[in-house]
């Protein structure tokens, strides 16, 4: 019996990168897709080998069926011998006695038989049926050559289906191979990618530092010179043209240049440059605080006047020219306002000095809101000459406690 084995089909595709230079993502999803191919060829390689195995334990089952017939058929050509023997004895007596016809003189010629079994062929001469005994030996050998034809020929297609199958198992791990190659090389481009990102964002990331502490330089050299020249001046003409009494107040944006108003919010918010002075009369409590942009926030206790022990502060862009526990007047520079990214803003502290508005101690603030504290402070600067902030909202959100000056 023939069994077919059916076609063999491979479809195994190497994927080829198609990553452009330093595309991480790309390495990524090609990473992915070959990591994919990998487990779909695998698993053809696997099932070829299932298949290999099992062609060739059906060509080695084919190979022992033929060996079985061969083997009957060294038999039946020995039992043939035999048979002929006496076949060719009993032909000669059944000619000698004239019972004989052309067919049985046929068995004198060596050859023409060619297997029987032997009880089948004494049964039969036994009963006088000499021509069916010779039928049966031909049909058996007929029978034995054909069987033998059928298992050589399935042997055949079984041999060339292994041989078929080995092909493409050879295929397929080609195929896997190249995969984990392509893999490799994708995974080594990642990590060059990787690693060349890191190296830039190391060296944008220096830049970066060079440039600010180059600005922070340039504006503390601005800074001390804008001091050293306010500190000239006042020994000169401020004190001359302009020279408050004890307890009052003045107007602490006075001298910035470019000076423009903008929102009140916790206090009033500023752009410009230039130096900024002292409300009035006080005691500074505090220079600096990292909630607020730029770290500066110098606060400093009123010691007179109507705001007599309420807190100012000037924080955000400001170069802090003043030290904790420094007496101050309203002629007294605190720090220099530069041209930075935020401004200023200044307004009413909490009495604590510790980085907190009074607005944000009311909870009046709430990002972008103009609060009660922060439009009081802005009247006082605006009853001093300085031009008042910008209102978001009217009425501001909140109210200053009862007694609280106004102006």
């Amino acid at each position: 019996m023939v069994t077919a084995l059916g076609p063999i089909t491979v479809a195994l595709v190497a994927v080829a990168p198609t990553r452009a230079a330093a595309d991480v993502n790309s390495d990524k999803a090609q990473i992915a897709k070959l990591s994919a191919q990998i487990i779909q060829d695998g698993d053809a390689v696997q099932n070829l080998v299932a298949r290999s195995n099992q062609a060739q334990a059906h060509v080695t089952t084919i190979d022992g069926q033929l060996h079985a017939v061969q083997v009957r058929l060294v038999g039946d050509r020995r039992s043939q011998a035999k048979a002929e023997s006496v076949l060719r004895t009993l032909a000669l007596d059944s000619y000698m006695n004239g019972a004989g016809d052309t067919s049985t003189m046929a068995l004198f010629e060596t050859g023409s038989i060619t297997s029987l079994a032997a009880e089948q062929q004494y049964a039969q001469i036994a009963s006088g049926r000499l021509h069916t005994a010779i039928d049966t030996v031909e049909l058996d050998e007929t029978r034995t050559q054909t069987d033998e034809s059928q298992l050589r020929t399935e042997q055949a297609q079984a041999e060339a289906g292994v041989a078929q199958l080995a092909g493409a198992r050879q295929a397929a791990q080609g195929a896997l191979n190249r995969d984990d190659t392509l893999l490799s090389q994708t995974k080594g481009d990642l990590q060059a990618s990787l690693a060349a990102q890191a190296a830039e964002r190391a060296a944008q990331e220096q830049r970066e530092e060079e440039a600010m502490a180059a600005r922070q330089a340039a504006a503390a050299a601005a800074a001390q010179a804008a001091a050293a020249a306010q500190s000239a001046q006042s020994a000169t003409t401020v004190s001359v043209t302009f020279n408050p009494s004890p307890g009052s107040y003045a107007n602490p944006l006075r001298a910035i240049n470019a000076l423009t108003p903008e929102r009140v919010d916790q206090g009033v918010d500023y752009s410009g440059y230039g130096p900024i002075y002292a409300v009035g009369d006080g005691v500074i409590q505090s220079t600096g605080n990292s909630g607020w942009p730029g770290g500066t926030f110098i606060c400093y206790r009123l010691s007179n006047g109507p705001a007599g022990n309420l807190a100012v502060y000037a924080a955000e862009d400001i170069y802090p020219l003043v030290s904790v526990g420094q007496t101050v007047t309203a002629g007294t520079v605190i720090g220099t306002m530069y041209e930075g990214p935020d401004g200023i803003e200044t307004g009413w502290a909490d009495p604590s000095c510790d980085g907190v508005s009074m607005a944000n101690d009311a909870r009046q603030f709430s990002g972008a809101n103009s609060t009660a504290f922060g439009a009081n402070f802005s009247q006082l600067l605006a009853s001093l000459g300085a031009p008042p902030g910008v209102m978001q909202n009217e009425p501001p959100t909140g109210v200053v406690p009862a007694g609280w000056p106004s102006w």
